[in-house]
């Protein structure tokens, strides 16, 4: 199949790779160069704009936000010159009122459109163990569906409304941010009455075994912020997408509100290039137990 991956950041490398590697034609672009060369190497063509990665039979977007996606898909005109036969896939975290529209400019120009945000964080898109969720037009979904195999290790498919896939991908990472808040708390109550961290984290990782104890109850217990596989600012900006979701229907969310307001304190101490799993350290400062961020 001819695909288009636009957006190769952590996780969009990793997909498009795995594209390629599964013998597709694949043509990427990104803003920075730099990672469109190294797909380069495995086969991939470079695009030198967005607009001629869109010329294949499906194009995916991973760009990190609403105004991104706003500025490459939207304000260039590309939807408006689509080919009828493209389905548009956008893997992203956005908004659902953004998922709405670009199902209603899809709509428009004749082109199909498919949300499909994924979860896992780096060292899942590169292992293919992504978990993927998708909704919009049934046809195009089954169309897509042998590329997100190749992806990732669950699908599930929430209906032909593109923007109920969104929903559950920020519903999602709701959870996942009050896990991460939870778990801080709970360190920080051990390793004030003298119990180590280590010792903690084997407790948690094996009597309440799931990847999400697992790998931020690691990152946690060691204090490795450092590289981040999912920023800080990522994650703020996925917090007041949950807020703003549950606003939209009026769906009070008092845990995403807590969140927001750990990720703003750690955002005031400097933390923005750090793992949004740092606001564990901002707890633990509040506790006044000593901390060390680590890096590799």
């Amino acid at each position: 199949m001819k695909v288009g991956f636009i957006g190769l950041g952590m996780m969009g490398r990793a997909m498009a790779q795995h594209l390629i590697r599964g013998g597709h034609d694949v043509t990427v672009y990104n803003r920075t160069v730099g990672p469109a060369q190294e797909l380069a190497k495995e086969g991939a063509a470079i695009a030198h704009n967005a607009e001629e990665a869109c010329h294949g039979e499906v194009v995916f977007s991973m760009l990190a936000d609403d105004a991104a996606l706003q500025e490459v898909m939207i304000e260039s005109g590309i939807i408006a010159r689509l080919s009828e036969n493209v389905v548009h896939v956008c893997m992203a975290t956005i908004s659902v009122p953004m998922a709405r529209e670009l199902t209603r400019l899809h709509a428009a120009h004749g082109s199909a459109y498919v949300s499909a945000p994924c979860f896992g964080r780096p060292e899942a898109a590169v292992a293919a163990r992504l978990a993927i969720v998708a909704a919009g037009p049934q046809r195009a979904v089954a169309r897509v569906r042998p590329l997100f195999d190749l992806m990732g290790h669950k699908f599930f498919v929430f209906g032909e409304e593109a923007a109920l896939a969104n929903v559950v991908k920020i519903s999602g990472n709701f959870y996942v941010a009050a896990t991460i808040e939870t778990l801080g708390e709970a360190f920080a109550l051990v390793r004030k009455h003298g119990i180590a961290p280590d010792a903690y984290f084997d407790f948690i990782s094996s009597t309440f075994e799931c990847y999400l104890n697992t790998s931020y109850g690691s990152i946690i217990a060691h204090e490795k912020y450092l590289p981040a596989g999912f920023r800080l600012p990522l994650g703020l900006k996925d917090v007041n997408l949950a807020l703003a979701t549950g606003e939209a229907v009026n769906v009070a969310l008092p845990t995403a509100s807590l969140i927001r307001d750990q990720i703003l304190s750690a955002l005031a101490k400097n933390y923005g290039n750090m793992d949004w799993a740092v606001i564990a350290d901002v707890i633990a400062q509040n506790a006044g137990l000593p901390t060390g961020i680590k890096g590799t």
